[in-house]
């Protein structure tokens, strides 16, 4: 897995969620977190990419927006995600982009659009991450 340069706090994705599902980071900032994700090995029974696994990668752009926007000794925690899956897919890569609706002291929300190869909204989601200081340590 590539990883996006200058991620926050020492964050490094590998051994986590993000590599299981093979997600990559691909630009990350405050304002914008790209990221593509495999269809293949993150379906349901049915061969269908897994709402759960559109999710995943939603809230891992999201809240990688959240802590850039958070800052140094800061940490993000999500604490409510939705999202509204558009369109069933069996193969090739999804691309999320997320960006912010709102930053604020406490709190940071996201939209993250998820598509397909040929540019088609494969589902919308809406992350609301926590901001607080980092647990000393």
């Amino acid at each position: 897995m590539t990883t996006a340069p200058d991620l926050p706090g020492g964050i490094d994705p590998h051994g986590t969620l993000l590599d299981r599902m093979g997600i990559e980071l691909v630009e990350a900032s405050p304002e914008r977190v790209v990221g593509r994700m495999p269809v293949a090995g993150n379906t349901q029974p049915y061969g269908l990419l897994h709402g759960g696994a559109s999710c995943v990668l939603a809230e891992s752009l999201g809240s990688v927006g959240s802590a850039l926007h958070a800052g140094e000794g800061r940490i993000a925690v999500g604490v409510d995600i939705n999202a509204t899956h558009h369109r069933a897919l069996t193969g090739g890569v999804v691309t999320g982009v997320a960006t912010p609706v709102h930053r604020g002291r406490s709190s940071a929300t996201y939209e993250i659009v998820i598509t397909d190869e040929q540019d088609r909204r494969i589902c919308t989601a809406r992350l609301t991450c926590m901001l607080r200081d980092a647990p000393a340590g």
